[in-house]
């Protein structure tokens, strides 16, 4: 390793990106819901409104967000998840020798210096999204996801959208 390399400062992009904003979609459901999209700008003369994508960047291009690299990203989904009731916290492992490949000196990987604890389901739950789907229940993840994949399906007027190959079927 040389010694430029040991006196690397890592750094992280922040703010907003350029000819664009980030926007969050509320949901529907779960009001509190907040999906990140990107409102790109298209050129003036286009005549046609900004672009609306998914925004996968993460808070860091957020201009609201204090970014912490020690704190680590925000835990979005722990109120959404812990509100079931149906997960425990419980102590998680340090980091071993084997996670970092038996490295040792300076090619050791130091463990984070924030540490959440993990959570795993209380015992005879099921606490995946298709043991809720199952069951009837639409969770925040839910609504998050259709809302992100969904993005643009929604006309102005409400008329119904209709995309995709019909198969041949007739569809009224």
């Amino acid at each position: 390793m040389t010694i430029a390399a040991k006196n690397l400062t890592p750094t992280v992009t922040t703010g907003p990106l350029p000819a664009s904003c980030k926007v969050h979609i509320p949901g529907e459901l779960y009001p509190d819901i907040r999906v990140p999209m990107r409102e790109i700008s298209v050129h003036p003369t286009s005549g046609e409104p900004p672009v609306s994508v998914y925004d996968p960047s993460g808070p860091y291009t957020d201009p609201a967000h204090l970014v912490s690299i020690d704190a680590g990203l925000p835990r979005q989904r722990q109120a959404w998840v812990t509100a079931r009731g149906d997960v425990e916290a419980y102590d998680g492992r340090h980091v071993k020798p084997e996670d970092n490949g038996f490295a040792t000196g300076e090619r050791l990987t130091p463990e984070f210096p924030h540490r959440n604890q993990p959570l795993r389901a209380k015992n005879g739950k099921a606490v995946t999204q298709i043991a809720y789907a199952r069951a009837g229940i639409i969770t925040p993840e839910m609504e998050y996801i259709a809302i992100r994949e969904n993005l643009g399906r929604k006309p102005p007027n409400g008329a119904l959208v209709r995309d995709g190959e019909n198969f041949g079927a007739s569809i009224p």
